[in-house]
């Protein structure tokens, strides 16, 4: 049976066909939707875990069980998870582990650019790459035999391309492979890693490095393409795909178990051509590799080590390093560019009041009537988090100035406190965040007498990444009900004795609250509550503006919703993206009171 999956769904596929029985994950792109294709086999236990180190230890602790184990995660989820990622590495496990990694590069949506390939040669484990969705499939099958045949995690690394881009898959199996409950095995030399039993293990580990070189050697998916013996290729994942495009003639090695390598089988190919080179996404992992095996091989001297590839690129690359003879194509003259769209929050969400109370408490930016804007110093400094709210940066806000990684901001508003900056010093953070990595660095202020104020945003989900739930929903990954930590009763039990909750539309309240906090001496805490604007339900009725009571102050505009729009020199609000009476920022900002319900504004006066 043929099926056209993305590389995701084929791995959630794969997985389960290889019989999978856990799978954990924390929710980010481009590795989300491997759980969520996971969650409709009834039979496998699946949970959004708190963070990704949680995951990995959930897996990790299933794996010992006897279970085998899948868990997913993007790149940098995986710098959050590498202490029980080490673990297993050395403790070995006793059902199948494989671990997901989605790397992303180019950042479509990520704040680094990581190559991940080294983490499993650093952490000493065989990894596999797919080049397409089928591979996807085959290779978490082989991964979990490998896992339980050589006592070891194994990664399999995918890439946003792989990840998103669908094609055929064969599935030549519906049947899932029965696997022998196994059950938990109590030894205390393999699973306890005090120092003594550390240092009996590690030999193995360097001894099992040695056999998986040895299999890689006749891995079924190691394969070489022969052709013109001018140019030989070693690719693999989406490199490979755009590389074989561009140099049909070449011959290929393509990998796809790529730690570790398969020594003799590189040494055989390159023997059988005239030019060697790698052509891969990143770092040069490949190419260094082969380097290291005394090969004369070239890549990164003209392939970019930054940003995705595509075929375009890798024809130019190779026709300037002289690889590629035939004279390039006839540019097609470009189409005139479209203007800058930065990315804005939804219309309705309940971030923009409170970036809006922000901004002007901070006399963040100034709108001349021009409706120009432009940022200006501030008082108040704002370190802010991983999320949708990381729009708070862009105008019309200009009310976040620090954003490094998930958790981040409050322990880096602590630093700034400590470092003696004669400001006041307030933290973003959502609150799928909050409970991912940001409660450690609230429990951190309390212990070290902070007097920062923190902002925590609860819109009720992980809305970024699609909407998953976690603790502070009481929403489980299968969508049942579960326990619901309230963030609140989590924040007076830490130890926060300054806690306030407003509701996210009620912009008074919020800049009362806000305002209070600048003027406390003690360690403050505001919970904004309001469900994010993508899951209403109903809307009600829009709002309009009276374009006779509307000066063209351009107030509203401060507010960033996407619906309030300038036309002709005038603003009007788009009936199809308003939400209505579930937000009504605008109409409480209006210092004209020129907007309000569509049916109460005269037609003649509604543009």
């Amino acid at each position: 049976m043929k099926q056209l999956l993305s590389g995701n769904e084929a791995l959630a596929l794969g997985a389960h066909l290889a019989g999978v029985r856990v799978a954990t994950a924390y929710p980010g792109t481009p590795s989300s939707e491997i759980l969520e294709s996971l969650i409709r086999f009834k039979e496998i236990y699946t949970e959004w875990s708190t963070n990704e180190k949680v995951a990995m230890e959930v897996a990790l602790g299933a794996a010992y069980g006897g279970a085998r184990t899948l868990v997913a995660m993007k790149h940098v989820g995986l710098n959050v998870a590498m202490d029980p990622f080490m673990a297993a590495a050395i403790t070995g496990i006793n059902a199948g582990m494989v671990v997901v990694s989605a790397d992303d590069p180019g950042m479509h949506s990520s704040q680094n650019e990581q190559d991940n390939r080294y983490l499993a040669k650093f952490a000493k484990v065989p990894m596999f790459e797919p080049a397409d969705s089928q591979e996807a499939c085959d290779l978490i099958k082989y991964a979990f035999d490998v896992s339980e045949e050589f006592d070891t995690p194994v990664m399999v690394r995918s890439t946003t391309r792989i990840s998103h881009s669908k094609s055929v898959v064969d599935v030549q199996e519906e049947q899932v492979e029965p696997v022998k409950a196994r059950g938990f095995q109590y030894n205390v030399p393999k699973y306890v890693m005090l120092p003594v039993h550390a240092r009996a293990r590690r030999p193995g580990v360097e001894a099992r490095l040695v056999k998986l070189e040895a299999y890689s050697e006749s891995f079924p998916l190691n394969r070489i393409f022969p052709g013109k013996p001018d140019i030989g290729i070693v690719a693999s994942g989406i490199a490979y795909q755009y590389a074989r495009e561009v140099f049909p003639e070449a011959s290929f090695l393509k990998l796809s178990m790529t730690y570790p390598l398969p020594r003799n089988l590189i040494l055989d190919f390159a023997s059988k051509v005239k030019k060697l080179i790698v052509i891969e996404e990143l770092e040069p992992f490949l190419q260094e590799a082969l380097q290291s095996m005394g090969l004369k091989v070239s890549g990164k001297e003209f392939i970019p080590r930054i940003g995705e590839l595509n075929t375009r690129i890798i024809e130019e690359a190779g026709r300037s390093a002289g690889l590629i003879a035939t004279p390039a194509p006839k540019q097609i003259q470009k189409p005139q560019a479209l203007p800058d769209r930065p990315p804005l929050l939804c219309p309705g969400c309940p971030h923009a009041s409170m970036f809006f109370v922000l901004s002007s408490l901070g006399k963040r930016s100034i709108v001349p009537k021009s409706g120009n804007r432009k940022r200006e110093e501030s008082d108040l400094i704002i370190t802010g988090d991983i999320g949708c709210y990381s729009l708070g940066a862009n105008s019309p806000f200009f009310a976040m100035d620090t954003g490094a990684c998930m958790g981040a901001s409050i322990g880096q508003a602590l630093g700034l406190e400590k470092a003696g900056v004669n400001k006041k010093i307030m933290a973003v953070i959502g609150d799928s965040t909050f409970m991912h990595s940001g409660i450690t660095g609230l429990v951190n202020a309390v212990y070290n007498n902070s007097h920062i104020t923190v902002i925590i945003l609860d819109n009720g989900t992980t809305a970024m990444t699609g909407h998953q739930g976690h603790p502070g929903t009481g929403i489980s990954a299968r969508g049942e009900e579960t326990h619901k930590v309230e963030i609140a009763s989590l924040v007076r039990g830490i130890g926060v004795k300054d806690v306030r909750e407003v509701a996210a539309f009620d912009v008074r309240a919020i800049r009362q609250n806000i305002r209070a906090a600048i003027d406390s001496f003690e360690l403050s805490v505001i919970i904004s509550h309001g469900p994010c604007a993508m899951l209403l339900r109903t809307r009600s009725e829009t709002r309009a503006i009276d374009a006779l009571k509307c000066n063209q102050c351009s107030v509203c505009s401060l507010v960033g919703c996407s619906a309030i729009r300038l036309e002709n020199g005038q603003f009007f609000i788009d009936a199809a993206l308003c939400v209505g009476d579930s937000c009504n920022v605008c109409l409480q900002i209006c210092p004209q009171k020129a907007i309000a319900a569509k049916s109460d504004i005269p037609v003649e006066n509604v543009k």
